[in-house]
């Protein structure tokens, strides 16, 4: 009789510990859908922090251009960097031309 007892009990523990499983894998589930989209949000929004940095720099360049007051030394430095990337460019192609 109190084997009977005590596989109940072990019965019913399984039981108990399965269907908190269950419970807890689609708990699972539900945050790893979320934690998804979140992450595809968070992406989007670094790539439009991206557009709206190099936008600002394009307008301060520009105001700066202009003849209007900013940050001159910034401007100047845009530039240069500008100007450093052109150059990068037409050595690639020199040499992308050499090469064939």
């Amino acid at each position: 009789m109190a084997e009977k007892e005590i596989v109940k009990r072990l019965r019913e523990e399984v039981e108990r510990l399965i269907a908190d499983h269950e419970k807890l894998s689609r708990e699972c589930r539900t945050l790893a859908k979320e934690r998804d989209k979140l992450l595809g949000e968070k992406h989007r929004l670094e790539e439009r922090v991206r557009e709206q940095e190099t936008r600002i720099k394009s307008l301060e360049l520009a105001e700066v251009m202009r003849g209007g007051e900013g940050n001159v030394e910034r401007a100047r430095a845009r530039v240069n960097n500008l100007l450093r990337e052109v150059d990068r460019c037409i050595a690639t192609l020199l040499q992308e031309q050499e090469n064939k």
